[in-house]
């Protein structure tokens, strides 16, 4: 049995949907917080049990019966590793035979500020005495197409990531990594650092969005200070804004960069183009 933790998140159903490919429903364990969100995947056969990162005691019973665990790591920054912690916890507990986590691309040295949290649950991790795989995601390419419309509009994208080249993913890539090491043998130890075939900066981000639009659109770097306080201004919360600042300026300094290809060759295909996934974004 397979237990996907946070799965009423995008990334986590999407890794729902590669499981039930291979793998009957019944097999299937989503853990979320409200089960509500995810009756869907109830009618189509997959176990839903409610638990709470917060929630210490709701973990284990959630994790009974598991082989192997997909730890999404939390969207709560500044409270992951007290939350990781618990799960690990819980599924050692639990008698979890395989603890997949999804981390960030070379956690160990990236320059993100990011990186700190999922440095400290892999070494949670390694102390547990449970088997683990890490997989280190690498930027989701769909962190920037959110801006396609605002880029649109006022013609410009807006960053700090000077020059560093970004080879990011789709969501969709990332997740079927996960499915191919959750459905996979012989995973403890394995570290995979996961991100696209292809690499960009944000003034080629910038290019191809006014390529298929057919608009006047240019990137324009900005210090980290004044890159946030436009995010905060466009109406995002002001932790989210210092993040994406953050990572922007790791960025430019190769923290989103990668030209290993471990990505494509776990999933068995190349990993999706820029262009594609500009051409969806615009038609949203």
């Amino acid at each position: 049995m397979i237990v996907i933790t946070g799965a009423s998140g995008q990334l986590g159903r999407l890794v729902i949907e590669g499981l039930l490919k291979k793998i009957p429903a019944a097999e299937v364990v989503a853990v979320v917080r409200n089960p509500d969100r995810v009756k869907d995947l109830a009618a189509l056969g997959v176990q839903v049990r409610q638990a709470d990162y917060d929630q210490p005691d709701t973990l284990e019973k959630a994790f009974q019966g598991a082989d192997k665990l997909l730890l999404i790591s939390s969207s709560e920054v500044g409270r992951r590793v007290p939350q990781h912690r618990a799960v690990i916890e819980a599924a050692k507990r639990a008698g979890v035979k395989l603890i997949a986590y999804t981390s960030i691309l070379r956690a160990d040295t990236s320059p993100l500020p990011l990186a700190a949290e999922h440095k400290e649950t892999e070494a949670l991790l390694q102390a547990s005495g449970v088997p683990f795989v890490l997989l280190r995601n690498g930027w989701y390419t769909e962190n920037y197409l959110a801006s396609v419309p605002v880029a649109l509009q006022h013609g410009v994208v807006l960053g700090s990531a000077g020059d560093g080249r970004i080879a990011s993913a789709a969501r969709a890539n990332y997740a079927e990594a996960a499915v191919a090491v959750l459905t996979g043998g012989d995973q403890a130890g394995r570290v995979y650092e996961l991100a696209g075939d292809t690499s960009y900066t944000l003034a080629e981000l910038a290019a191809e969005i006014a390529l298929q639009s057919g608009k006047t659109v240019a990137y324009q770097n900005l210090p980290a200070a004044d890159f946030e306080a436009a995010l905060i201004n466009a109406g995002l919360p002001q932790g989210l804004a210092t993040l994406l600042a953050e990572s922007d300026v790791g960025a430019s300094k190769g923290g989103l960069f990668d030209d290993g290809h471990q990505l494509s060759e776990l999933i068995g295909h190349p990993t999706t183009p820029l262009a594609t996934l500009v051409t969806a974004a615009m038609q949203q």
